[in-house]
């Protein structure tokens, strides 16, 4: 048996044993009670706007972008590139993402951090209850991840995130590590790609610090003391995700390519979601996009099931500085735009 197919039958020998780990995490009654569900939140204008199909790789993505559906879809970037994304998420939520990656021959390292800002909220209390644009507290989500992808075969990449996770909600905060792996497929010259991708695995998650630490009055024959107290925060799980995709390419002539993306996601703490997606490029250099994002109750959902996006690239000299943008609609709350640029050395 050539090697190439050693390799695939194993990453099809492991694939029930994750559908079979993913099933069994997921409940009704579990939905919803994850730690960092900004975790689950696309923040890239490709993704967002395909649907977040990008599990099986795409010829022409930003390899910073790629990697964030699945660690091994790395392996299509080139040499060097470097990508900001800024996102107006609801309630006035700022979401910046950066991150770089290189290549080395037949690997590829990437460096990635995401910041939610949250802005200042206004503070009121039992004691204080008016709203005193004065008195506000901040909140804070931070994640770094560092991604190691390698290309086993022509046709089989294998990639790893591990991910550093912080989030501080005024005076309390916890940390935690998580873990991204993933595979892709490439089907000869067909064109046809696949990937799996295992997504936030890692330990639980609580908080601790000064805002939970609440004094206790106790008496006794002597008087009346405050004891030191603390309020232990329930542990929760992380958002862990399975997801399995196919990509199809096609010129249809020199000027024309269309990429057709699908993708199936199995959530633990969330209903399953299907999505779809396809970009129209012209020469390389204007790419339309749009996407189908549905979950199996989507009634439960508040974005609409479809998403839109454009990109521009701009050749400069041997490099390439790449211009996207992506609409996210809402059916409750404002919808969301995205935009980035990266740049290809």
């Amino acid at each position: 048996m050539k090697k190439q197919y050693r390799h695939l039958v194993v990453v099809l020998a492991l694939l029930p044993g994750l559908v079979a780990f993913e099933a069994l995490g997921q409940s009704n009654e579990r939905f919803g009670t994850a730690a960092l569900s900004e975790l689950t939140v696309p923040v890239t204008p490709r993704t967002i706007a395909l649907g977040s199909t990008l599990t099986g790789g795409m010829n022409g993505a930003s390899g910073v972008e790629a990697l964030i559906s699945n660690p091994a879809a790395i392996l299509v970037n080139p040499s060097t590139t470097a990508m900001f994304s800024r996102m107006n998420y609801v309630a006035d939520v700022g979401v910046n993402y950066f991150g770089v990656t290189q290549r080395f021959g037949a690997s590829n390292i990437g460096l990635t951090v995401t910041n939610w800002d949250y802005g200042d909220i206004p503070e009121t209390t039992v004691e204080n209850p008016e709203i005193d644009p004065n008195n506000t507290w901040s909140a804070a989500t931070i994640a770094v991840g560092l991604t190691y992808g390698r290309q086993l075969t022509d046709r089989i990449a294998a990639g790893i995130t591990f991910k550093g996770l912080s989030q501080r909600i005024d005076d309390v905060g916890a940390r935690t590590v998580a873990l991204d792996a993933g595979m892709t497929y490439v089907v000869g010259e067909s064109g046809l790609r696949f990937g799996v991708s295992l997504r936030n695995f890692g330990p639980q998650f609580s908080f601790d610090g000064v805002g939970l630490q609440d004094p206790i009055i106790t008496t006794s024959p002597t008087g009346t003391y405050e004891v030191p107290g603390e309020i232990r925060d329930v542990r929760s799980e992380l958002p862990s995700m399975l997801n399995f995709g196919a990509v199809y390419e096609s010129r249809f002539t020199n000027d024309f390519t269309a990429t057709v993306l699908a993708n199936f996601r199995s959530n633990s703490y969330d209903v399953n979601q299907y999505a779809g997606g396809l970009e129209l490029a012209f020469q390389g250099l204007l790419f339309m996009r749009a996407g189908l994002d549905v979950s199996s109750e989507q009634e439960l959902v508040h974005w609409a099931e479809w998403n839109v996006g454009a990109g521009l690239s701009l050749p400069i000299g041997p490099s390439r500085l790449m211009v996207d943008y992506a609409y996210r609609p809402s059916k409750v709350f404002n919808s969301v735009n995205v935009f980035a640029a990266s740049f290809t050395l």
